[in-house]
């Protein structure tokens, strides 16, 4: 019952997975803390330090908290007023032959910003699976309606034909571009390592007597034990926080995919052309009960346009960064990094379970495409005439009359498109009224595009799911499930 008279973020009482909701837990934070508290105390040892076998053996027994610890923790930074060294006394008390060299010479950052780390990395990696498993499905889809001939439109007015798969085909290149751009934000994240308090290191120079071969040494060694390739080579008392920066644009530009595609989505179900998945039991509208909302979409824009605006939380707080750190990051950074990974984590499964349940109307399609055909079909109706034996100029005159009769009735009285009932009824255009039927197939103005549909899946989007960690992902995505 108490959850319900405290205030809840939606982003983990509602939407989230309890992958994401979990890697940014306080559980998750503070068992985090203990195993790189562990991880300096083993590379301190091994480069000589007085560490007894005894302390490292009760700190690797006690790296999970119990509610008796968070209790302790709780009070603790109550009194200290210091989140960081209220858990430093509360792990020395389950693990009292270490409690003497618990975070030697390290500052808070050490394990706040080392732990940030680890869960970005974590998160993106999470997010690139669950990316990898939506392109998978969108692609499933482009390939079942590659040669579907649908309308085209440009500034949302009537264009060329196009196809419901080549449409998709424009989702799936940007979604693959955001594959690309959250893998490399990923792989390209270094570990803030073991750097002091200023990042001079001077506190680890004192405890290994000036040995500068030792302090290097600890700090590639602690990398590599937390799981890093490498540390950045230079650091304030915090990591920099343009890497923020770097980490959240790839999200934020995801975000922008994301509702571009969901807003295409949405229009189509206006169009009742394509609609998302619908349950037996759904309401649409609380009033108008015949009533299908595209409300999956409408949450995608809705937390999409949340997402893209973190990232300018992540420049402002970079830019404000006084010489070697000031603290008002601090706050910020505690609501926006898990936000960020929240909100992309909640708008991927959604996607996710619109793709799995689209469903298209091949007629409401056909019947479009047949009210703005005869006008797009005109200029083959001429050359047509031409190829006949008829004068260009003539033939272009009698189908703009003929033209502008039949959009009057469409416009003006609301009846269907009769242009080609009325070249039908035109003697003048006896000469190939027997062609019509074929100068009017739709899959004749659809151009490449099934062919483009083959080639880009092919060649672009098969490569970039075939990477062994996203094959895994594939392999173990079960079915969406819509959050409430």
């Amino acid at each position: 019952m108490e959850s319900f008279d405290t205030y809840q973020t939606p982003l983990s009482s509602r939407y989230a997975s309890k992958e994401m909701a979990h890697l940014f837990s306080s559980a998750n934070r503070f068992h985090t803390w203990r195993k790189l508290w562990l991880n300096l105390a083993i590379a301190e040892k091994e480069l000589g330090l007085p560490i007894s076998d005894e302390a490292i053996e009760q700190m690797k027994a006690n790296l999970h908290l119990d509610a008796k610890q968070f209790e302790i923790a709780a009070a603790e930074e109550k009194k200290r007023r210091h989140d960081v060294m209220a858990h430093v006394h509360t792990f020395g008390q389950v693990a009292p032959a270490a409690a003497g060299i618990i975070h030697l010479g390290a500052t808070s950052c050490y394990v706040t910003d080392n732990a940030d780390l680890i869960f970005i990395r974590e998160a993106l990696t999470l997010l690139l699976q669950k990316l990898a498993v939506v392109i998978d499905r969108f692609s499933a889809f482009a390939n079942q309606y590659r040669d579907l001939p649908t309308l085209g439109f440009t500034h949302f007015q009537p264009a060329q034909l196009t196809t419901v798969g080549k449409r998709t085909t424009l989702w799936l290149q940007e979604l693959l571009w955001d594959l690309r751009n959250i893998k490399r934000a990923r792989d390209d994240l270094g570990f803030r390592g073991v750097k002091g308090t200023t990042g001079t290191q001077a506190s680890f120079l004192a405890l290994f007597d000036g040995d500068h071969d030792k302090v290097e040494e600890l700090d590639r060694r602690v990398t590599a034990l937390s799981g890093f390739s490498y540390a950045y080579p230079v650091t304030s008392q915090t990591y920099s926080r343009k890497i923020d920066v770097d980490v959240l644009a790839p999200l934020a530009s995801f975000g922008a995919t994301a509702h571009k595609l969901a807003t295409d989505l949405r229009l189509l179900a206006n169009l009742k052309e394509v609609e998302e998945p619908f349950e037996s039991t759904q309401i649409g509208s609380s009033a108008m009960a015949y009533k299908r909302n595209p409300m999956r979409s409408e949450r995608i824009c809705s937390l999409a346009r949340h997402l893209m605006v973190l990232q300018q939380n992540a420049l402002n707080t970079a830019s404000v960064q006084w010489f070697e750190r000031t603290l008002d990051d601090s706050a910020n950074r505690r609501i926006t990094l898990p936000e960020a990974f929240l909100t992309a984590d909640i708008v991927l499964t959604t996607l996710q379970n619109v793709s799995e349940g689209l469903v298209v109307y091949p007629k409401v399609i056909a019947r479009r495409i047949s009210q703005e055909l005869p006008f797009m079909a005109t200029e083959n109706i001429i050359m047509a005439i031409v190829k006949a034996g008829g004068d260009r100029q003539e033939a272009h005159e009698k189908i703009r009359v003929l033209s502008h009769e039949a959009a009057h009735q469409v416009k003006q009285l609301g009846l269907e498109n009769d242009l080609i009932e009325r070249v039908k009824n035109d003697p003048y255009f006896d000469p190939i009224k027997g062609q019509l039927d074929a100068l009017l197939e739709p899959k004749s103005f659809i151009g490449r595009a099934p062919e483009q549909v083959d080639k880009f899946l092919a060649e672009w989007v098969r490569p970039a799911l075939a990477e062994e960690e996203l094959q895994g992902a594939l392999g173990k995505a079960s079915k969406a499930e819509l959050h409430v």
